[in-house]
């Protein structure tokens, strides 16, 4: 079996690689168990090569590569994207990796004949504007950034080409995923990490939102663990839609900064810094932050316990 993983040279595209070469097998879209014979980590930089895994490297926007990097695949991981910050900064950009991409990654795969398996990571931002206090499964996407807009669009062209018998496609909105390691990037939503993984590292963090805001989230262990469980649930599970909204943690950063002391101490909590910054502030305050994710929950995708046992999961395994 062939297992391509774009944005596999990423945080999320290295763990998610990890587990699939610890499992060893993955079932096919007939349901077949088969074991991972290569998995392809396709990103714009090199991914760490070994016996089973190639990187493959260049643009997801290029039709051609992407036909190249996906040539023979029976499941793929999309998580390859411009994220939210840098998609509403550079509109051209956003379009052309979280649109073009996908439909150059759908356009491969409806050629291969014999319907790969794709899981396709979206968001939660997918949702804005005027929204219940809970978003349940019936809420109507209307995405209030270019980011998701993008997003549901990848989703709709999931949804389409499932119902066409080109690929059996699994969307996941996917909460903000919390703690992420390694330096900040471009996300609206970078600060939720940073006020976090700075502090635990002896380094200040500035907080760009109001405290009293909420946010959606997931740990990376759920993240990884969901976007496989997506992939291996049988197709007739899927009834209904082929997208849903995965299960998170409603946590405002009031709490995030509690949690953050009682692990770190008052040393840790007093590195973050309130500093308002309207655009971030704008972006991240017009994303949901309570869900109802019943459909989820029947379908067995998993849920944290707590925000504070994510800390501490991330003080164990990377903070120095």
């Amino acid at each position: 079996m062939k297992v391509v993983v774009t944005g596999g040279a990423g945080f999320l595209g290295q763990r998610l690689i990890g587990e699939l070469l610890r499992r060893g097998a993955l079932t096919d879209a007939a349901g077949e168990r088969r074991p991972i014979d290569e998995v392809v980590a396709v990103d714009q930089v090199a991914a760490p090569a070994t016996e089973r895994v190639r990187s493959a490297v260049g643009d997801v926007g290029d039709a051609a590569f992407m036909a190249r990097a996906a040539a023979g695949a029976d499941s793929v991981f999309h998580l390859a994207a411009v994220v939210s910050g840098a998609a509403e900064a550079d509109f051209d950009l956003g379009m052309h990796v979280n649109l073009d991409g996908t439909r150059a990654l759908l356009d491969a795969l409806r050629t291969e004949g014999h319907r790969p398996k794709l899981v396709f990571a979206s968001s939660v931002a997918v949702f804005g504007g005027a929204l219940p206090e809970v978003v349940t499964d019936e809420t109507t996407p209307s995405p209030q950034s270019s980011y998701g807009v993008q997003k549901l669009i990848g989703e709709l062209l999931v949804g389409d080409c499932t119902r066409k018998g080109f690929i059996d496609g699994r969307a996941v909105r996917l909460p903000t995923i919390v703690v992420r390691p390694g330096r900040p990037n471009a996300a609206a939503s970078s600060f939720a990490s940073g006020i976090i993984r700075e502090p635990l590292a002896g380094v200040d963090a500035v907080c760009p939102v109001d405290p009293r805001t909420s946010m959606w989230l997931m740990s990376p262990k759920a993240a990884i663990a969901n976007l496989l469980h997506a992939h291996e649930l049988p197709a007739g599970r899927w009834t209904g839609p082929r997208s849903l909204s995965l299960p998170g943690l409603t946590v405002s950063i009031e709490s995030m900064l509690e949690a953050l002391a009682r692990v770190g101490g008052d040393a840790a909590r007093s590195r973050v810094k309130m500093e308002p910054d309207a655009r971030i502030s704008a972006i991240v305050e017009g994303w949901p932050a309570r869900f109802d994710t019943a459909r989820a929950d029947a379908m067995g995708f998993v849920r944290d316990g707590d925000f504070e046992s994510i800390v501490r999961d991330y003080a164990r395994e990377y903070a120095r």
